[in-house]
């Protein structure tokens, strides 16, 4: 399994979203938090963005969300 990390430019490239609504966002608890790649660089797990614009598609509510970047937070620390 490939686990690819995209950068915030492919970030706003694939939801369509700007640089301060993915941080709004990240506050909100609707969108997860970035990882460590060191230094000041941080990037998203691929397979997160993905399910996050599916559930957005979807038309999931925010609260379902929610539980879903809870979710996929938590599987992080699991794999590691």
């Amino acid at each position: 399994m490939t686990h690819t990390i995209l950068r915030l430019p492919a970030i706003l490239s694939s939801t369509g979203l700007s640089r301060s609504t993915i941080y709004l966002r990240i506050t909100q608890g609707v969108f997860t938090h970035p990882v460590s790649l060191g230094g000041r660089s941080v990037g998203w797990p691929a397979s997160e963005v993905a399910a996050l614009n599916a559930a957005r598609i979807a038309g999931k509510p925010d609260a379902e969300i929610r539980e879903l970047v809870t979710q996929l937070e938590a599987a992080r620390k699991a794999v590691a």
